[in-house]
């Protein structure tokens, strides 16, 4: 793979399946960088988004995502301004005193009143802080703006933008953490009437039982009492979902200097109303554009990352008296109805000049509003982010008459010592990790036969194979339906062959317990109930056991540009 035109990042060294070593301007340097391909369900669409550079020059995904991820070429936009910067520093700022912002975060508000840029990313607000993967896109924030400064000379500053609209509260109301031998899901069964925004759904004393658990499995220890700090209700403080993850965050991003940013008030709704009315006043118009894209994303290959039929909209509103919030839809007749009410377009324009918070984006226009509210240089996303900008482009184009560009996170799987030793001895790597524990046993077991056994087993699997493919094309040669039977009886024999060798596998795995063990460990640590580590396990886990240090250290890794999924040894 090679990097975009521009780009000061080349690879020296490759072997396949894995990227060796980089050189970054002058620095040399080894990294473990696999292809996204040996994550499971990473769509093709994703692929060939971070393959971009490698693309003929008329290829669907350049129209579709413009910049390059890797080439750079989304730095240095004077176009990226806004023309509220006071107002907006404004609201930052006091949000951030609310959410206990250091002075770094304080200091790049004041440069966004200056005129800086943003490097944006964001995620649900998910309990304790949600899964690896949430730092690791703050880490690539905060790295890509590092870069963007140093390569333009324009201030360029990491933004967190909290995705506290949703409200499919089962999904962030849990954490997992490790044990010695399996995945602890914490839960602390939050419960609300209807289908409000998850950001503000109050936490009350059930987070007790919730924080003694993560103390215990986390040790006792600064990270404990900074979960604490966040999430336990005290005199003077009700923390709701939002806003304990937002003061999490900003802790824990102090030295880095992210803003964290909660977008559902009404200050923020009211800075981003113009894209949230055009897409009332040109509904027809981007449904339309929006459905064309789906026709082009299916015949290039792809399917639609969201789901776009005629009658919806990209918008939600907000109750006004219950605060439920329920997807936008149009009436054949020209009008609105939402949650079993009807409503004009002028209706919904005048609740929008009065109470914009009550509008909200959906997924595909999110982006939109938040690009309309901040001087975004690029938003930093996952592969499924990455995959809604496709369509997101309709909207972006038809609104704010660009794009902006969207760069992938840094993709990673944190290894311990313990476990890294245990992978240096059986000589194994990240992607032989990457299934179930009894098939890693299997593997192992079959490595640790004795030589003299592996030798008449390949010895014999591989006489018989010839012997059976000579068969086969011979009784082919005399009659066509002699050849398919001497086929299906060969392969039966194979089965037969790799039945043997899994037998003295197993033997082996028995005879020896470590093994099993091993295997064990290995897949619960890298690989949790078949899912990459970074999309289950809590980041607060890592940062448990490895300290403030591992964000720095998440920022130098993003910092190497791996096109790919990095392994992290700590």
């Amino acid at each position: 793979m090679r990097f975009g035109q521009g780009s000061d990042l080349r690879v020296i060294r490759a072997e396949p399946g894995v990227l060796i070593e980089y050189k970054l301007g002058p620095k040399a340097m080894s990294v473990e960088c696999y292809p996204i391909s040996i994550l499971p369900h990473v769509s093709q669409l994703y692929r060939d988004y971070l393959a971009m550079a490698d693309s003929a020059a008329d290829a669907p995904v350049r129209r579709w995502y413009g910049a390059e991820p890797f080439a750079g070429r989304w730095m240095g936009n004077a176009a990226v301004k806004v023309d509220h910067a006071g107002r907006l520093a404004d609201a930052l700022k006091a949000q951030s005193l609310e959410f206990g912002a250091g002075a770094a975060a304080l200091e790049n508000i004041e440069k966004l009143r200056a005129g800086a840029r943003a490097v944006v990313t964001g995620q649900q607000v998910g309990l304790l802080g949600g899964p690896l993967l949430t730092l690791l896109k703050a880490a690539t924030a905060v790295a890509r703006a590092k870069q963007a400064t140093k390569a333009t000379g324009v201030p360029h500053v990491p933004m967190f933008w909290l995705a506290t609209e949703d409200h499919d509260l089962a999904e962030v109301d849990q954490a997992a953490l490790l044990t010695k031998d399996s995945v602890e899901t914490l839960r602390a069964g939050l419960k609300v009437a209807g289908t409000v925004p998850v950001g503000g759904v109050e936490i009350g004393p059930e987070i007790e039982a919730v924080l003694a658990q993560a103390e215990e499995l986390l040790g006792y220890g600064p990270v404990g009492e900074l979960l604490r700090e966040c999430y336990e209700p005290r005199e003077g403080y009700k923390p709701t979902l939002g806003g304990a993850f937002a003061r999490l965050m900003a802790r824990i991003f102090a030295e880095q200097g992210l803003i964290v940013m909660d977008a559902a008030g009404r200050e923020f709704h009211a800075l981003g109303a113009g894209t949230l009315r055009y897409a009332m006043e040109h509904a027809d118009e981007l449904e339309a554009g929006l459905l064309a894209r789906t026709k082009e994303l299916e015949a290039a290959g792809y399917h639609a990352q969201v789901l776009v039929v005629a009658g919806h909209s990209l918008l939600f509103l907000v109750d006004g008296v219950t605060g439920d919030r329920a997807a936008l839809r149009r009436t054949p007749e020209g009008g609105w109805k939402a949650g079993g009410k009807t409503y004009t377009t002028a209706e919904l324009l005048e609740i929008l000049e009065a109470e914009p918070e009550r509008i909200s984006p959906n997924a595909l226009l999110r982006p939109v509003f938040q690009d309309t509210i901040l001087p975004t240089a690029a938003y930093v996303g996952g592969p499924a982010e990455v995959a809604y900008f496709a369509q997101s482009a309709v909207a972006y184009k038809a609104i704010l008459g660009r794009v902006t560009p969207v760069l992938s996170r840094l993709s990673a799987t944190l290894v311990e010592p313990a476990i890294a030793t245990v992978m240096a001895r059986h000589e194994v790597s990240l992607p032989d990790v990457m299934t179930t524990a009894e098939e890693l046993g299997q593997r192992l077991g079959a490595r640790a036969m004795p030589i003299a056994g592996k030798r008449k087993l390949a010895a014999v699997g591989n006489a018989m194979d010839a012997e059976l493919t000579a068969l086969t094309e011979y009784m082919s040669a005399m009659d066509a339906a002699l050849g398919r039977a001497a086929e299906v009886s060969g392969n039966k024999m194979r089965y037969q062959m790799n039945r043997l060798r899994r037998v003295a596998a197993t033997f082996e795995l028995q005879k020896e317990a470590s093994l099993k063990k091993h295997a064990d460990a290995l897949t619960l640590h890298l690989f949790p109930g078949g899912h990459p580590q970074e999309r289950v396990l809590a980041g607060v886990w890592f940062l448990g056991r490895y300290g403030e240090g591992l964000i720095e250290r998440m920022v130098v890794e993003a910092e190497n540009l791996c096109p790919g999924h990095v392994v992290v040894r700590l």
